[in-house]
């Protein structure tokens, strides 16, 4: 069977009776099985993912099936799924099993998705190489010897490499954007509140996003059409209506965009990079639209601000892990305090231990105010900020990256310049704003470039119109 390259070609191919999600499943089985060396997948649910599929065909003859029926779906290994092991790519989770369905998992099984496995990730969801996974790395499929970038690396090389249709990934400070870009998919991370985080294993609550991968713009607006919306077991989830957004995907008018100087003049982007978003600036103008250059005084401040407040919650969040109630217990304790400290110890790795560490520190009596308190205040000057050139453009576009995918190794020894990748996608997970990452072309190497697209809060139809005319320029 050919690359399913669309969700809408696969309903085809299902009505003219060519395929069916047996046979879907099976192919995408297949693939799993001959590039196994990619690491995606921590766990594939091959028998129950044959079993779904023939009571979904059976639900298509029937003329009952939901609107994902043959849609096939990795989920990153933070979401939870009953009865299945979640364990956010830590040894401190080792063997646990969920007691319940993330509601956003739950909504795509509704409507007949298949949910084919979990996808390798980031410990916790803190990374950007996929280099700090208990499971092993994620190998890019367009250079083995690259990062398929982090978090969510699984979830990005399973559509990259034809292992999925879609899937889901997490969105803290880039984790969809950055390893759609590595990897040359589309990636969105919606509005905070947009999607319920129940059953979210928390990194940062106030940052958490579920985001989505996809091959197209169609496929990951029908996902969140689904996805979204009012969640009772979610306190902080929007009660805003959801469009349908999977039929609101043509842009009405031409558009008034802007793109940040900053990003475009430093020093740190790779010239190919500034090349393609030069390109797409010029083919915008050309159709017509309306692009301007605007500054953004605050951009030196956006990653110290999101790595003080995400540490200091990631401290609060992952105090809960101790191998007292589930998950790892170390075998090498004398008491009670020994068991809390080598538990910890030795079921956290280095990168999650190093934010907790200064997640802690900020938040202790002596510096609170000194970091944790000032933070938030310049938090709310760039959610300001940003949100102030919003009112006025429609869109603000960026790189996704500084620079395409890096091999292995390149950062590890340094977590400055490791942290320094996220430099371009932080400004819209501190601003709560919703983001995409596009392809728009490729380096000398062969690897992807990503372009991203911000909008104004809860305007994701806006978002897809316009990355899917963005996409369409010549």
């Amino acid at each position: 069977m050919e690359a399913l390259i669309s969700f809408e070609k696969t309903q085809e191919e299902i009505k003219s009776g060519r395929i069916d999600c047996v046979g879907i499943v099976k192919h995408y089985l297949n693939n799993i099985q001959t590039k196994a060396s990619l690491n995606a997948f921590v766990e594939v649910y091959e028998e129950e993912a044959l079993t779904r599929a023939a009571l979904i065909d059976q639900k298509i003859k029937a003329g009952s099936a939901g609107k994902l029926a043959g849609m096939v779906i990795g989920i990153k290994d933070v979401l939870c799924y009953e009865g299945h092991e979640v364990n956010a790519a830590s040894k401190i989770l080792s063997g646990f099993e969920s007691q319940f369905t993330a509601t956003a998992v739950q909504r795509l099984i509704d409507e007949d998705a298949i949910i084919i496995g979990r996808l390798n990730c980031d410990e916790f969801a803190m990374g950007s190489s996929n280099e700090n996974s208990y499971h092993g790395k994620v190998l890019n499929d367009a250079d083995h010897e690259r990062v398929p970038g982090g978090s969510s690396g699984g979830s990005a090389v399973a559509v990259q490499a034809d292992l999925c249709l879609v899937s889901l990934g997490t969105d803290t400070g880039g984790s969809v954007r950055q390893p759609a870009a590595f990897c040359g998919v589309v990636g969105l991370k919606p509005t905070y509140s947009r999607i319920s985080r129940y059953g979210l294993i928390a990194y940062a609550s106030s940052f958490d996003t579920i985001g989505i991968f996809s091959k197209n713009i169609a496929d990951n607006a029908l996902v969140l059409e689904v996805m979204a919306g009012a969640d009772e077991y979610d306190s902080t989830v929007s009660q805003k209506p959801v469009p349908s957004y999977s039929t609101l995907l043509a842009l009405k008018k031409k558009t008034k965009v802007a793109y940040i100087k900053e990003t475009m003049d430093s020093p740190a982007l790779q010239p190919e990079i500034k090349v393609a978003m030069q390109e797409k600036i010029n083919a915008l103008r050309s159709a017509g639209h309306e692009v301007e250059e605007v500054t953004f005084p605050y951009l030196d401040y956006v990653l110290p601000t999101y790595y003080i407040l995400t540490t200091a919650e990631a401290s609060a969040n992952l105090s809960r892990f101790d191998g007292v109630k589930y998950g790892y217990r170390s075998a090498q304790t004398a008491n009670l305090e020994s068991m809390y400290k080598k538990s910890r110890g030795e079921g956290f790795s280095e990168e999650v231990k190093r934010r907790i560490m200064v997640g802690t520190f900020v938040l202790s009596a002596s510096y609170y105010d000194a970091y944790f308190t000032k933070a938030q205040k310049v938090r709310r000057l760039i959610k300001e900020k940003t949100e102030d050139l919003l009112s006025t453009y429609d869109f603000l576009i960026l790189p996704t990256t500084p620079t395409t995918a890096f091999k292995f190794g390149e950062h590890s020894g340094d977590p400055v310049a490791m942290y320094l990748e996220d430099l371009y996608t932080v400004q819209a997970s501190v601003s709560g704003i919703p983001a995409i990452s596009i392809p728009i072309g490729h380096d000398k190497k062969g690897l992807p470039i990503g372009m991203q697209i911000m909008a104004n809060a809860f305007k994701e139809a806006d978002i897809y119109a316009f990355a899917a005319a963005v996409s369409n320029l010549k």
